[in-house]
């Protein structure tokens, strides 16, 4: 059961993650609240919601900068593709951009462990029922495929 809630958390979380990049690609709109959604889900109060507003603000603002580093060394690494290439500095490169996905997972389950302390048992509880149902229903949807 504890792997089913962090599987549900983990997708809640890149849910909230991708949804912000989305939101911001965008300009803002777009997407739906996905805080709103869980508190619809979930029931959730108002000062729970503040609180997750929270945590994902604090977060995706570090993952955002984490991503744009990343995707700066991956241009790199590409750029370095060639007869004269330098082996140093790719290992380098290649390096810190392990460091850079080591610290987004960090981040991410960080997020995760705090969203997941402002829910009570019983919307945990309900979360994992959900999530339980979501995945039956895909693996009926890839069944059927």
């Amino acid at each position: 059961m504890k792997t089913i809630r962090i599987f549900a958390l983990a997708i809640l979380a890149m849910a909230f993650a991708h949804s912000a990049m989305a939101q911001q690609m965008q300009g803002g709109g777009g997407q739906p609240d996905q805080v709103a959604q869980l508190a619809e889900m979930l029931d959730l109060n108002e000062s729970q919601q503040t609180e997750i507003r929270g945590i994902l603000d604090e977060s995706q603002g570090e993952l955002q900068e984490l991503q744009a580093e990343a995707q700066a060394l991956q241009a790199q690494l590409q750029d370095q593709i060639g007869p004269d290439f330098d082996e140093a500095s790719i290992r380098e490169d290649a390096s810190r951009l392990g460091e850079l996905s080591g610290q987004m997972v960090a981040v991410n389950t960080l997020m995760q462990a705090r969203v997941d302390s402002v829910f009570t048992e019983e919307q945990r509880a309900t979360l994992e029922q959900r999530m339980q149902e979501m995945q039956q229903q895909q693996m009926q949807q890839q069944q059927m495929q």
